[in-house]
């Protein structure tokens, strides 16, 4: 018998004992929603955790840092194992790493008209900056010899106004950065001596205040924080050069000295920035720039432990989801078995007309993997129009803070679906399939 005849045969059974492959189906619908629906707020769980770790900085970045920038310390019989510029060239020949940026910061002192403000100047280089994400103007370009800054969106908080005092929380500072010239003072202890006059002769001369334009602004409100929105990034080298200027031959705030307190002949960085090709291999390179002896952090340590929490959440959901269907497998198991016993003539004429065993036990097999499809097509619909009703009133800004989907339903997990109600139907009708196979034709017919 072909297949495309018991299939026919298997349909037009169905639809003789309408109300009770309905009810069938039914369990099979709630068991699909069911899993589909809670494997979906896992996924949706997973990815809502991702994009927030995602928002404060790169998942493919690692920020090196060590213990010896803040100091020498002379009792200690190794050198420092500060970061320089050799450091960084040895960063760059690991493997998987794409480029590695310097992070020189100085403190500084900001004035645009009759308001004043603290500030952080980063030295990076140009690939840092390209990780910005910026919501008005544009990236330094690296051939520019002039420098420029990248200002930070909650930069504006740490500036207050020199005639009345008020600050940020009591008056929103009225400064344009991107079309007026902001004044940068390096030397803050030359500026705060020269304020403050200990007495005739020791009048110290105000230092010189330099103009620095603004070339972009990150993305954000006031309040819209991520990894860039305090800081003010310009480029490194321009950084380096202007601080030799500034300085000449004093040591650069900020920086250590050897045993003697005398500057170092090299600039030492904060930390180093390294950009890994991928994120599958930022923990192995982690690793290695550990054993160098540096202290390396990334986001991927966050979203490592997210994950696993959102698996274990996920695959409880998915338990109680395949519950549903489980109970749904018992109830298509009873339809075949009552099916066998209302159909067990037929069943004996078939045989003894001499229709292959495996043809009834396909027939039984089609019966209840077609429940199992129709109740998957139609647990399917139904988790869709569930899932929306999740995200209109319970998304993830509830439950996490952040806008987007809770309930996110990818393509595999409808195919998945489908296919393990089909598996499920078939399994569930496998016992009586086979059970009707091995019915005796004499006993069969007999039967009333």
């Amino acid at each position: 018998m072909k297949f495309h005849d018991l299939l026919i045969m298997s349909i037009n059974n169905l639809r003789r004992r309408k109300l009770r492959t309905v009810l069938t189906v039914l369990g099979v619908v709630i068991g699909t929603a069911s899993i589909v629906v809670m494997v979906s707020l896992g996924i949706g769980l997973n990815e809502l955790t991702t994009e927030q770790i995602a928002s404060y900085g790169s998942l493919t970045t690692i920020e090196v840092y060590s213990e010896s920038r803040w100091g020498y310390d002379s009792s200690s019989k190794t050198e420092p194992n500060y970061i320089n510029d050799d450091v960084i060239k040895q960063l760059q020949k690991l493997p998987h790493v794409k480029g590695v940026s310097p992070v020189l910061s100085v403190s500084v002192l900001m004035r645009q008209g009759v308001y004043q403000g603290y500030g952080e100047l980063y030295g990076v280089n140009h690939m840092f900056m390209e990780e910005i994400p910026l919501g008005e103007g544009e990236i330094p370009s690296p051939k520019d010899t002039e420098m420029q800054m990248v200002v930070g969106n909650m930069v504006l908080t740490r500036f207050s106004n020199m005639k009345t005092g008020k600050g940020y929380w009591e008056e929103v500072p009225d400064i344009d950065f991107m079309n007026k010239p902001m004044y940068i003072i390096y030397d803050t202890d030359a500026y705060y001596a020269s304020q403050n006059p200990s007495g005739e002769g020791n009048q110290v001369k105000a230092p010189k205040k330099y103009i620095v334009k603004t070339a972009g602004l990150v993305e954000g409100t006031l309040e819209d924080w991520n990894n860039y929105s305090y800081q003010i990034y310009v480029d490194v080298d321009l950084l380096e050069e202007q601080l030799r200027r500034v300085f000449k031959k004093k040591v650069i705030p900020g920086q250590p000295t050897n045993k003697k307190g005398k500057a170092l002949p090299y600039l030492v960085y904060d930390s180093a920035q390294v950009f890994v090709e991928d994120m599958e291999y930022v923990t192995q390179v982690q690793k290695e720039i550990s054993d160098m002896g540096y202290e390396a952090q990334s986001n991927m340590e966050w979203l490592e432990q997210s994950r696993k929490q959102s698996q274990m959440v996920q695959t409880v959901l998915g338990g109680i989801g395949a519950v549903s269907l489980f109970v749904a497998a018992i109830g298509i198991a009873n339809t075949m078995m009552m099916s066998i016993y209302e159909r067990t003539k037929e069943i004996g004429v078939m045989k003894v007309l001499g229709c292959d065993m495996g043809n009834i036990r396909d027939m039984f097999l089609l019966e209840s993997g077609f429940i199992g499809f129709l109740g998957g097509i139609a647990g399917i619909l139904l988790s869709f129009i569930i899932s929306v009703v999740i995200n209109k009133f319970a998304g993830g800004q509830a439950l996490t803070g952040m806008e987007g989907d809770l309930s996110r339903i990818p393509l595999w997990l409808d195919l998945a679906a489908l296919g393990f109600a089909i598996f499920v139907g078939m399994a569930a009708g496998f016992l009586p399939a086979t059970r009707a196979m091995k019915l005796s034709p004499l006993a069969a017919i007999r039967n009333e």
